[in-house]
């Protein structure tokens, strides 16, 4: 056979250190591979940590493809594996470019996407009477309760959306709830 070889790998990484632990389970996977090429996107695009590796290919001609197509996908917390094995054909530049864009285009194309939203914990301590109504907040808003602890006063523990933490902080201190956020 004189044609390579790809194998195209997409996984979700939230650290650094996850997605080199996956790169390095690509290359135990395969180790006689020619390349083992990647790109990574970490965090929202204001200030996201991404890293690309053309591992030996031309600068330039691998990891920077891959990358590309991620974020020309809008898409973050995701690495790009991209394993080859040379097969005896020389693409040059633009052809190792094209070979590497369509690759992670591929992959790309077929993953379910998932948005993230951003959550913050908090620990709100309220009277009997005002459970109901946080309760009926929470639905309202996008938050989930975790935890409820009742003694002398309803201890309640919320998963709350970001965006949603003024309206709680607002309702909290219209209503004399205590809260603190994690």
């Amino acid at each position: 056979m004189n044609k390579s070889r790809f194998i195209t790998w997409l996984r979700p990484v939230s650290s650094r250190e996850q997605a080199m632990a996956i790169i390095d389970e690509a290359r135990a996977l395969y180790p006689d591979a020619s390349h083992h090429c990647y790109a990574y996107l970490l965090g929202s695009p204001a200030s996201a940590q991404a890293a690309m590796n053309d591992d030996g290919e031309p600068s330039g001609t691998a990891g920077k493809p891959i990358f590309n197509v991620i974020q020309h996908k809008g898409m973050s917390d995701v690495l790009v594996v991209v394993i080859r094995y040379f097969g005896g054909v020389k693409l040059g530049a633009g052809g190792l470019v094209r070979a590497y864009a369509a690759a992670a285009e591929t992959v790309l194309a077929e993953v379910e996407r998932v948005e993230s939203v951003p959550q913050c914990t908090c620990q709100l301590a309220l009277d009997f009477p005002l459970e109901q109504r946080l309760r009926h907040w929470a639905e309202q808003n996008g938050a989930a309760v975790l935890d409820v602890q009742y003694s002398q006063r309803v201890a309640m523990t919320l998963r709350c959306p970001t965006q949603s933490l003024a309206d709680l902080e607002s309702l909290c201190a219209a209503e004399h709830i205590t809260l603190a956020t994690q």
